[in-house]
């Protein structure tokens, strides 16, 4: 078997747009006809870039090769032209090749490729939502709001534990920017401190909660924040620093009790290792349309043991990398909790054949082969992606 052509997608996400603008979809075809779906997470270059990439990357090293010899097409790839480094382009790219490639694998020996990754070890996966805004007809209404009043997070992370989701995550700190690190405001710090202490009163001891940040302090700011944080036991503090200094988080880690997670911008084992060798997380965030691919992933699960570190995929994409996320889940004996968006419903939904399925508050692994999910190419077909903005854009200016 041979793969034999690549297609891909960049998928508008309508209004609400959770999970962001768009999706990148790839599609490998084997010359047995057997079809392998991944996704690509990445924000660097136009989507449309990305997509030129891909084909880039299939035409001098996927194309004639067998979906089967992963570890070889990954090599080649991440030594392309002369690298040998993380570049988190190129591992976006190889991300949803490689994802596609396992999904080929799955079909063709007709088990899920958690059983190939080493077999099932969750019977079902923990997830846990960020608070989005409520749904209005024209999108989602109160998008401010719910990022910036502790009232309406808490009345909101209500909803959700009513729903059934034991954690949720939200990010009051304030905006990131280009220019953080930098030292969190009076009001950032108060304003961090009151929702906390009211979505702790309001779901009690029914939820964790996720302090989400992006990087915008220092360590000296973010150990500060932390401070006020600790009273209420969250069960995270997300990326409390920029990613390129792991020894300075590892200082934010060292000072807090509420442990330190990371990753959704981190690319393979290695930028993952300096994480451990560091000790400046316990929970470890890898996208796996970024960071390599399922392959990729399940290694640094394994190097995460021997630290007594655990795994929370990240997702702030489509559904795809969202079902590449929870083979890893499956199969991890390490795995602590899935993010997902909302109970995977609305366009997440719309753009599968055969949706996600989520039980109060755990996503149930898929037992279909692959990855567990097709892409509805109708629906695909019927979006296109047509702005300029990327996926996600940090603030231009300093702001602090």
């Amino acid at each position: 078997m041979k793969i034999a052509d690549v297609k891909t997608w960049v998928v508008g996400n309508p209004p609400p747009h959770f999970g962001g603008r768009y999706f990148i979809f790839v599609k490998l075809t084997a010359d047995n006809g057997i079809v392998g779906y991944g996704e690509v997470y990445a924000a660097t270059f136009s989507p449309h870039v990305i997509t030129q990439m891909v084909h880039d990357v299939c035409e001098r090293h996927v194309i004639g090769q067998d979906p089967f010899h992963i570890e070889k097409m990954w090599r080649r790839v991440y030594g392309s032209g002369y690298t040998l480094r993380p570049d988190v382009s190129l591992m976006g790219v190889l991300s949803g090749i490689e994802t596609a490639c396992w999904d080929i694998v799955g079909k063709a020996v007709d088990k899920p490729v958690y059983e190939l990754l080493g077999g099932k070890v969750h019977e079902r996966l923990r997830s846990y939502t960020y608070l989005y805004p409520k749904h209005g007809t024209d999108g989602a209404i109160g998008t401010k709001e719910v990022y910036s009043n502790p009232d309406l997070a808490a009345e909101r992370a209500i909803e959700y534990v009513n729903q059934g989701f034991t954690a949720v995550k939200f990010d009051p700190a304030g905006p990131y920017t280009v220019y953080d690190g930098g030292m969190p405001t009076l009001e950032e710090l108060d304003r961090s401190e009151r929702f906390v202490r009211q979505i702790r009163e309001a779901v009690g001891n029914k939820a964790d909660m996720l302090f989400g940040t992006h990087g915008q302090f220092t360590a000296a700011g973010a150990i500060r924040l932390a401070k006020r944080l600790e009273p209420y036991d969250p069960l995270w503090f997300e990326e409390p620093t920029p990613p390129e200094n792991p020894k300075e988080m590892a200082r934010v880690a060292s000072q807090t009790s509420i442990p330190v997670a990371t990753g959704e911008r981190l690319c393979t084992k290695w930028e993952f290792a300096r994480v451990l060798e560091h000790q400046a997380a316990s929970i470890l965030q890898m996208a796996l349309g970024r960071v390599g691919g399922l392959l990729e992933g399940k290694k640094i699960a394994g190097m995460a043991e021997t630290y007594y570190a655990q795994l929370a995929p990240h997702l702030y994409c489509g559904p795809i990398e969202g079902a590449a996320n929870a083979q890893l889940a499956t199969c991890t004996p390490n795995f602590l909790i899935l993010e997902s968006i909302e109970q995977w419903g609305g366009f997440h939904a719309e753009i599968l054949k055969n949706p996600m399925k989520w039980e109060d508050g755990y996503v149930i692994p898929s037992t279909e082969p692959g990855i567990g999910v097709e892409l509805n190419e109708d629906v695909a077909d019927a979006h296109p992606y047509e702005g300029t903005a990327l996926h996600l854009e940090m603030g231009p200016d300093p702001v602090r």
